[in-house]
């Protein structure tokens, strides 16, 4: 085998060297190319050959894709949907909860069972003789019940009202003559006067020292009112309510 000249050598490493790649031309060349071209308004505008998924939606500035056509037509409604069932589901949770406060409020506020049967009562007229004072407990105050002859009826139409401290007539107190029905409770603080006593024949709070007359009006002493009368009603013959 005959040897391989200098020349030749060098002939067949040029032919090799120029059938292999460049090391210094980028990767990228080899997937896609670049391309510029003049635009409308003179600027030059770049374009590669890469396959992209948005290919023609492209808007007519050529700039900006339009990607209005990716999205969903019916996205809007279904949020305002969404958006109602909201709205609706908390107003009916809230007004089911306000309601469920008022009644368990209304409910602590009335009034309980035995409260209710304390607040009307009834008494037997035909047990007190004439002349004589009961005392009944009423809300937790105690209530004079007088029998009055015609004799103390008389005496307390004769009073000169214009002279009392607390001016009131002996008709405006009472519904039935014969029957006069106050509070037991001193209009000075509240002690308990005691009946038949006093300078005037009705009930004396030994107390302070208040005097009231046959008819419960202050007559003398620090009490500046009357004896209070209570709510009642005579609803049959022989029987009163009180309350």
């Amino acid at each position: 085998m005959a040897p391989i000249t200098t020349a030749a050598s060098r002939a067949c490493l040029r032919a090799v060297a120029s059938r292999a790649p460049s090391s210094s031309a980028p990767r990228a060349a080899a997937l896609s190319t670049t391309a510029v071209r003049p635009a409308g308004d003179g600027s030059a505008t770049t374009w590669t050959s890469y396959s992209s998924p948005f290919k023609g939606s492209e808007t007519k500035a050529g700039s900006v894709p339009d990607f209005g056509k990716y999205v969903s037509g019916r996205s809007g409604e279904t949020n305002k949907l969404f958006q109602y069932f909201m709205v609706g589901g908390l107003g009916a949770i809230t007004a089911a909860g306000a309601k469920s406060t008022v009644q368990e409020f209304l409910v602590n506020m009335s009034a309980s069972a035995d409260v209710l049967a304390m607040a009307k009562v009834e008494v037997d007229l035909n047990a007190i003789p004439e002349g004589k004072n009961v005392i009944i407990k009423w809300r937790g105050k105690p209530v004079f019940i007088r029998h009055r002859t015609a004799a103390e009826i008389e005496e307390a139409n004769k009073v000169n009202v214009a002279s009392l401290r607390d001016p009131e007539n002996d008709d405006d107190r009472v519904q039935k003559p014969e029957w006069l029905v106050m509070l037991g409770v001193c209009t000075h603080l509240g002690c308990v006067p005691i009946g038949e006593a006093g300078d005037y024949g009705g009930w004396f709070c030994p107390c302070h020292g208040s005097h009231y007359d046959i008819s419960g009006r202050i007559r003398k002493g620090p009490a500046p009112l009357n004896l209070e009368i209570p709510a009642y009603d005579f609803p049959e013959e022989g029987k009163l309510v009180i309350g």
